[in-house]
């Protein structure tokens, strides 16, 4: 009777330390820039996600950044397309409400890993993992 509860068990114990270890598959994209921004210690009121100053940003998402206040031009023809929210992170919003841009990587040649996503009402969110954790941006002055 132990025997056969045995395999179960330790198949289940297997599963239980990958989960927790945080075992992931990866995007196999380097993410290769001098410092990550950081995070203030409060999350967004209106997503719950942790918040990141603009200024605190790297200075290749602060350049996207002012592209899509400008309107473009955009140098990546996927910049501006529909971002749908599968990872369900963002707050979920109907289809077409936001919109990702990509964020240049230094020493990679596709787009990278980092993007900007932006919401019809303003909010601006940050990614430099490929949608597996967002930011909420918060503007230089405000909290």
């Amino acid at each position: 009777m132990i025997a056969r509860c045995v395999r179960p068990a330790l198949a289940l114990l297997a599963g239980l330390s990958l989960l927790l270890t945080g075992c992931s598959a990866g995007t196999g994209t380097s993410t290769a820039t001098a410092a990550a921004p950081s995070v203030t210690a409060t999350a967004s009121r209106a997503s719950g996600l942790p918040t990141v100053r603009e200024a605190e940003l790297p200075p290749e998402a602060r350049h996207t950044l002012a592209l899509i206040r400008a309107g473009g031009p955009y140098p990546y023809a996927r910049d501006g397309a529909v971002f749908s929210n599968f990872e369900r992170i963002l707050p979920r919003r109907k289809r077409g409400y936001y919109h990702e841009y990509t964020v240049r990587t230094p020493g990679e040649r596709d787009r990278g890993a980092r993007r900007i996503v932006t919401g019809q009402e303003g909010e601006t969110y940050y990614t430099d993992d490929h949608y597996a954790s967002f930011r909420e941006v918060v503007a230089d002055g405000t909290r």
